[in-house]
């Protein structure tokens, strides 16, 4: 069972996700011999005051 943990800085759409998920179980299907109903997806939305590059926090949006 393939367990993918994604972590992303928080800001994406539910249909965003949804078509990395296919994407990754897709290529999972046909890269690992898995089963799609076998691919276990996970999403972690991150805060970009949470994120840190390079030693370096990530700067705060114009918005934020």
């Amino acid at each position: 069972m393939p367990y993918v943990k994604i972590e992303l800085l928080e800001g994406r759409t539910t249909e965003q996700k949804a078509a990395v998920a296919k994407a990754v179980t897709e290529a999972l299907v046909n890269h690992a011999n898995s089963k799609p109903e076998a691919v276990e997806i996970v999403f972690v939305d991150v805060k970009r005051e949470n994120w840190a590059s390079g030693g370096k926090l990530l700067p705060p949006t114009k918005t934020g």
